[in-house]
């Protein structure tokens, strides 16, 4: 019985501390789509990567346009021409598709590569200011509320998106 009794009493204090300490926790949440969205960093690396992926979609379309030229003169042609030369030309296509999908597939890598590249910069900044504010503002865990992550619901006293936005110089 003295055990039971002894059990309990340790569990009974082991519960204040725990309740004590959580009712000392700071919490707050920030949107980081608005925050990202709200940077005129955002809008310049934007505007890059754009430029960047046109000149891409420009060899492409050169391309594109080439193939489809290639393919209606095969298919208009291909009644008057012999097996090797239907071969030789099917294969000469069938390369410009190959090429095609290759430089699709390496300008999608490259263009994930430069967004990376040109975001990091503003995703150091906000986390430099997230850091910053969160020290400086006593909290002890900041949630993020945008779409995707794990934050359902929060009170909108909780939310120092705009606190973030004001250390960031953000309007």
């Amino acid at each position: 019985m003295k055990k039971f009794v002894l059990f309990l009493a340790c569990g009974l204090m082991m519960g204040q501390v725990l309740f004590a300490q959580s009712a000392s926790l700071k919490i707050g949440f920030i949107n980081s789509a608005e925050l990202l969205s709200s940077m005129p960093e955002r809008t310049k690396a934007d505007s890059d990567v754009t430029k960047y992926a046109k000149s891409f979609q420009d060899q492409i379309d050169i391309m594109m346009k080439d193939y489809q030229t290639k393919g209606q003169a095969y298919q208009k042609d291909e009644k008057t021409m012999t097996e090797a030369m239907k071969e030789v030309r099917m294969k000469e296509i069938q390369d410009l598709q190959n090429r095609i999908e290759s430089i699709q597939q390496s300008a999608q890598e490259k263009l994930s590569n430069k967004k990376q590249e040109l975001y990091q910069p503003i995703i150091d900044k906000v986390n430099k200011a997230l850091k910053e504010v969160a020290k400086d503002k006593g909290y002890d865990f900041i949630f993020d509320q945008a779409a995707g992550s794990a934050l359902l619901y929060g009170k909108d006293t909780y939310d120092i998106t705009p606190i973030l936005k004001a250390k960031l110089g953000i309007k």
